[in-house]
């Protein structure tokens, strides 16, 4: 068997011990979100470390489980912390997550991050609706033998945060008054923060924000057949954009602040899809 199917299977295998749920939503929580899942009435509640040979979080500020539960009738699978590629991961590992939640019965992956804003007309504290991504600066979460019960060998990505989902969060966002940017998300490895040289690069590139995560995760969900949408706090402005020297305090303070109105939207999302 493919390595990275069994390894998968065993973790879905382990999961399935534990609980029967099937989620219809995925969510991947960000900095400062964490929160959020005490929004949910929640069934159960899975460890990462409980699950064997499952990677776990090692950042400050990620729980590090899954709690699967419903929030206003949707059930929904909760990632309340993520695996980075700068942990030493592999990138197979990274998206095992994701992989585990569609097979678990997502249909739908909503993924939220905190970003360095490059787009100059952008704000620390400010929402970015993803609409498309630029991840040529890690590797595919796609190499290496392909399981082939997720998808098929050459996905396409012409349209990985699809349209409908995208005009879902803008109408949840206008209900609930919430300024929404727009813009590009590029995914670079970490977990140094970026040169001002290279993000005037990632600037030309197109790019409007800049994070350490979620364009993987997008690209593992899209070729599985899963929709996604993907909303960024711009945590930060980027090196040479921003006076300061960046850290991750600065990052999480914003996205703490930020957690409210993030919560609330996340919320509005996800009754309307």
């Amino acid at each position: 068997m493919n390595p990275i199917s069994e390894k998968l299977q065993k973790c879905h295998e382990q999961v399935r011990q534990k609980t029967d749920f099937v989620p219809r939503v995925a969510l991947i929580l960000g900095s400062g979100l964490g929160g959020f899942a005490d929004m949910l009435d929640a069934e159960t509640i899975v460890n990462y470390s409980d699950i064997e040979g499952f990677p776990v979080s090692t950042v400050a500020g990620h729980a590090g489980r899954f709690i699967f539960g419903t929030l206003e009738g949707v059930p929904v699978a909760v990632m309340q912390g993520r695996v980075h590629y700068y942990e030493g991961y592999s990138m197979s590992d990274v998206v095992l997550p994701v992989r585990l939640m569609g097979l678990l019965g997502a249909k739908t992956l909503l993924l939220t991050n905190a970003a360095g804003g490059i787009n100059r007309s952008f704000s620390a504290g400010d929402l970015m609706l993803i609409t498309g991504q630029i991840s040529s600066f890690v590797p595919s979460p796609l190499i290496g033998l392909n399981p082939g019960k997720l998808g098929v060998r050459f996905p396409d990505m012409s349209e990985i945060y699809g349209n409908e989902l995208r005009e879902s969060v803008k109408s949840a966002a206008q209900r609930l008054g919430v300024p929404l940017r727009e813009g590009v998300y590029v995914q670079t490895s970490g977990p140094n923060y970026e040169s001002p040289e290279e993000i005037r690069m990632l600037g030309l590139l197109g790019a409007d924000a800049v994070g350490m995560s979620t364009a993987c995760e997008a690209i593992a969900a899209n070729h599985m057949g899963m929709r996604v949408c993907g909303i960024s706090c711009i945590s930060n402005l980027a090196a040479g954009i921003s006076p300061n020297p960046l850290t991750h305090q600065e990052v999480q303070d914003t996205a703490d602040k930020t957690a409210p109105v993030f919560r609330a939207l996340i919320k509005e999302v996800i009754k309307s899809i």
